[in-house]
C-alpha cells in the first residue's frame, strides 16, 4: 500500500489535517492496518515537500494547533495517474504460508506437512466465517463489506491451494510408500 498516494486520495475529497486523515484511513479501509500518526505526518512532510500537497491554515479547536492540508493540482496529477496505473501481479510466489509448507516438504515430513496444511486449512475457515459475519452485520458499511469480500477471495484461493497441496502430498505419499 502506498501511505502518501491514500493520503492524497483522502485530500482529494477536501482539506484535512492529520488526525482527520488518520481517522478517515482507519474507517475507508477498516481491514487494514490502522496508521501510526507518526506515520501519517511524516508522509505528509514528504508530501508538503514534493509539492503534492499546501498547508493551507491552523486549526486549534479545543486542542493542539493542527496544520490543514489540501491537494496541489501536482498532488491531483500524481495521484490520477496512480489510479490510472495496472498493479502488475505479483512476480514472485511469497508469504509464510507457502514457505511453511515447502520447508515442511524439504524436511521430507509428510505428517507434519499434512498436520500444518490441516491446522492452516481450519485457521483459513474460521476466519472466512468471521467475515461472512461482518458482510451480515446490521451496522455493516459498504466499505467493511467490500474489505470483507477481498479477503474472503483470497481466504478462498488460499483453502483451493490447501486442499490441492494436502491431495498433492498424499498422492506423492502413496507412491512413495507403494
Amino acid at each position: 500500500m502506498s501511505t502518501s498516494h491514500v493520503l492524497l486520495g483522502l485530500l482529494g475529497a477536501g482539506s484535512k489535517h492529520g488526525y482527520e486523515l488518520k481517522r478517515a484511513h482507519d474507517e475507508r479501509l477498516p481491514r487494514s492496518r490502522p496508521l501510526a500518526y507518526g506515520q501519517v505526518y511524516a508522509t505528509l512532510g514528504r508530501l508538503l515537500r514534493d509539492g503534492l500537497v499546501t498547508a493551507t491554515g491552523q486549526d486549534r479547536d479545543a486542542g493542539p494547533e493542527r496544520t490543514t492540508y489540501a491537494l496541489t493540482d501536482d498532488g491531483r496529477a500524481a495521484l490520477d495517474q496512480w489510479l490510472g496505473s495496472v498493479e502488475p501481479p505479483m512476480p514472485h510466489v511469497t508469504g509464510a504460508l507457502f514457505t511453511k509448507v515447502v520447508v515442511a516438504l524439504l524436511d521430507a515430513d509428510v505428517d507434519r506437512a499434512q498436520a500444518y496444511l490441516i491446522a492452516q486449512r481450519r485457521a483459513h475457515t474460521e476466519r472466512l466465517r468471521e467475515l461472512t459475519a461482518v458482510k451480515t452485520a446490521a451496522r455493516a458499511t459498504l466499505d467493511d463489506i467490500v474489505a470483507a469480500d477481498y479477503a474472503i477471495a483470497h481466504l478462498d484461493a488460499d483453502l483451493r491451494w490447501l486442499h490441492t497441496t494436502l491431495s498433492r502430498v498424499a498422492d506423492w505419499h502413496r507412491e512413495v510408500h507403494s
